[in-house]
């Protein structure tokens, strides 16, 4: 796009109305006033974790605000003395639902904010309800909401459905599984804005900056718990405020129900704001003058040997956490291949590979060919001309301007020869600790295990990698749950318990992996060995990913064999083939998309499609979800495979270079219906980083 075209398209952006920011967060977590909604949004992009507590109940919230007019929750709830055991007493129930909210009008001077919603559509049901609400700010400091609800927002006041003027179905509404729980997960379509419904309304003045006070009119009866618990309801109307901390936390108090006091606690993460300042790695080597340059600086006379030019180079690569692995010298132009152990945007690895060989290299060499490299196996390669360097370091633009010269393409990855002498064997190695959690397990919602972890690999020749992954717990209780598979499909997945419960010191990983490139934007892998915890046996895979494109291609067949329970060398009796089909597409903007069909490893066939968020800083929020020939009723709790996943860089909590990120997927119920098998170095995560797509995003750190 040119750059006309980008300052038009920011300049449309720009004109675009404010969205109503949401100033409270209610007891579930999202926009709203104590518990009912309201028609705000959250900032675009804002992560938000909350939780609420009041009488016996407890909710804690993760929202993302995925879109600008649309954010989804996932939320976690206890409720003591929900459920009853044989004897009569009293247990805590422990429910997972999932939230999503749409504006569908943004608040206008002469008109309000209008959104619709949908709570706990994909949990247990204990939660379900559905609404249309309205908000509008009058002076800048009150704003009033209303709307009418459905489900459990239909419980005082109720009346007829008004939809039941479309159509009959709208006037009655089957029973969820309110604490019961015996179907969750399913998505209750036939039940979303049927039955009767009620109104609700509320308001909220912002006094100052940092207290704004709440009240409110619910109609929620709490039928389900003043039935089961005990719970009180005196009263529809509710009362609150909320205080803002100089951090942007909050933390709210309210009288509710005429019964009970309540308080929510929220706290706000900005993907795109680091938590420490970045810049605090070393400053990228300045360009010297072009006749300083290079060899005189190292006393290496002009007719210094190849082999030494070659040391010298390497050694000041090694300094920026660059390894050199390909060298190849053609002229005018410098091929070289790096490997980037430091940073996490490979434009910056890019740019430090440039300004090295800048100062480094004979005046007669005047275009640097650039190649990421991964294990020995060229990804793509980036052509900069040395003398676009020196005209656009002070460039107040200069980094824009620099990939506006370069060329990205995959020329360098069929090159011949030129593999740097010394480069391969190599050996390296990671040691250091390890947190595995388990969550939502009804009888502990939190299990953990910590321990020492030691990794290794060993790449023989370019391509061709051992690697070992070696772990021993030293302390938790993952390996304390008492509940057992009852699967009724095979069991794939679900005696997670009894790898943690029958093993000590585990053999993580243990493979011989040879990746390569069978053609133009072409690469292939193979794996052998002890792939994942679970599963040992043999994988392929094809990849198809040109360097311009946004849209790859791959196809991945795997033979495996359950491992034994101790996680060392032995197998038990199932083995299965199991292999997909998949898509990826970056979407304009910061969103991707992913398609995987294909046969997983209980046998069952389907398709998994995820979509994420993923930030120029390397954050990403997920979602996804597996559809398969496994039923609901076969699949067990939860009803089909789905969850949430975060992935942060480790960067972007230190403020310092690194590689590193912390993920977590976070799903409802771990069963054996769609589940895959958890192969390392998938290609399309090897390769994404030096695509052009990729490499656009992250250019802004071309010159740190």
């Amino acid at each position: 796009m040119s750059q006309g075209r980008y300052k038009l398209l920011a300049a449309a952006i720009a004109a675009l109305p404010a969205l109503a920011q949401a100033q409270t967060v209610s007891t579930y977590g999202t926009p709203g006033l104590i518990e009912i909604p309201t028609a705000e949004m959250f900032e675009d992009g804002t992560l938000a974790f909350s939780a609420g507590v009041f009488d016996r109940t407890l909710r804690t919230t993760m929202t993302f605000q995925m879109l600008p007019w649309a954010h989804g929750s996932f939320r976690y709830g206890a409720i003591e003395d929900y459920l009853r055991s044989e004897t009569g007493a009293g247990r805590t129930l422990y429910d997972r639902s999932f939230d999503i909210h749409f504006l569908l009008r943004e608040e206008t001077k002469g008109g309000p904010a209008i959104a619709l919603g949908l709570r706990d559509f994909g949990g247990t049901g204990v939660n379900a309800a559905e609404y249309v609400v309205a908000t509008k700010t009058i002076g800048g400091r009150l704003k009033l909401s209303g709307g009418i609800g459905w489900g459990r927002m239909a419980g005082r006041g109720s009346f007829s459905n008004p939809l039941g003027l479309i159509s009959g179905r709208f006037k009655t509404r089957e029973a969820s599984g309110a604490g019961g729980i015996a179907e969750t997960g399913q998505l209750d379509f036939g039940n979303w804005f049927r039955g009767d419904a009620a109104f609700f309304a509320g308001a909220s003045w912002q006094h100052n900056s940092r207290w704004t006070f709440m009240a409110e009119y619910s109609p929620d009866l709490y039928a389900q718990e003043v039935f089961r618990s005990g719970f009180d309801v005196n009263s529809p109307f509710n009362f609150g405020l909320q205080y803002r901390f100089e951090n942007g936390t909050q933390l709210g108090a309210s009288y509710m129900y005429g019964s009970t006091i309540g308080f929510t606690y929220s706290y706000f993460i900005d993907p795109r704001q680091s938590v420490a300042p970045g810049g605090q790695g070393a400053a990228p080597p300045p360009l010297l003058p072009a006749d300083q340059v290079a060899l005189a600086s190292w006393n290496l006379p002009p007719d210094a040997p190849a082999d030494r030019r070659r040391q010298v180079l390497a050694q000041a690569l090694a300094q920026e956490g660059l390894r050199l692995v390909y060298l190849e010298d053609a002229g005018q132009a410098l091929r070289i291949g790096v490997e980037n152990a430091r940073y996490g945007q490979a434009a910056q690895a890019i740019g430090r590979t440039a300004r090295v060989l800048a100062n480094t290299q004979p005046a007669g060499t005047q275009d640097f060919d650039i190649a990421l490299m991964a294990n020995g196996v060229p990804l793509s390669a980036v052509r900069i001309r040395r003398q676009d360097l020196y005209e656009l370091e002070h460039d107040p633009d200069g980094a824009w301007r620099s990939f506006a010269r370069a060329e990205v393409s995959d020329s360098l990855a069929l090159a011949g020869g030129g593999t740097a002498a010394g480069a391969y064997p190599h050996f390296r190695y990671r040691f250091g600790p390890y947190l595995q959690a388990s969550f939502f397990d009804p009888d502990a919602p939190f299990r953990y295990e910590v321990g020492a972890q030691l990794g290794l690999d060993y790449t023989a020749a370019p391509g061709l990698t051992l690697s070992a992954g070696l772990r021993q717990p030293l302390a938790g209780t993952l390996d304390e749950g008492e509940r057992q598979s009852n699967s009724v499909i095979q069991r794939v997945r679900s005696d997670w318990g009894l790898y943690a419960q029958e093993s000590d010191l585990r053999i993580e990983h243990l493979t011989a992996e040879y990746i390569w490139r069978p053609g133009a934007d072409l690469y292939a892998r193979t794996t052998a060995g002890y792939l994942e915890t679970m599963y040992g046996g043999l994988s392929a895979e094809l990849l198809w990913f040109p360097v311009n494109s946004r849209l790859a291609l791959g196809a991945e067949l795997n033979y495996v064999r359950q491992r034994d329970f101790d996680v060392l060398f032995g197998f038990q009796d199932y083995a299965t083939a199991t292999g997909h089909v998949s898509a990826y597409y970056d979407l304009p903007g910061e969103y991707h998309i992913q398609a995987d069909a294909g046969r997983y490893l209980a046998g069952d066939y389907g398709a998994t499609f995820t979509l994420d968020r993923e930030f120029a800083n390397g954050f990403k929020v997920g979602a996804f979800f597996t559809l398969t020939s496994v039923g609901f009723s076969d699949f067990g709790e939860g009803s089909f495979d789905k969850g949430i996943r975060l992935e942060i860089p480790v960067s972007w909590l230190t403020g310092r270079p690194s590689r590193d990120r912390l993920a977590q997927v976070i799903r409802p119920v771990l069963r054996d219906g769609g589940a895959r098998l958890n192969v390392r170095n998938r290609l399309y995560g090897v390769t994404r980083e030096a695509r052009a797509q990729q490499l656009v995003r992250g250019w802004g750190r071309f010159m740190r």
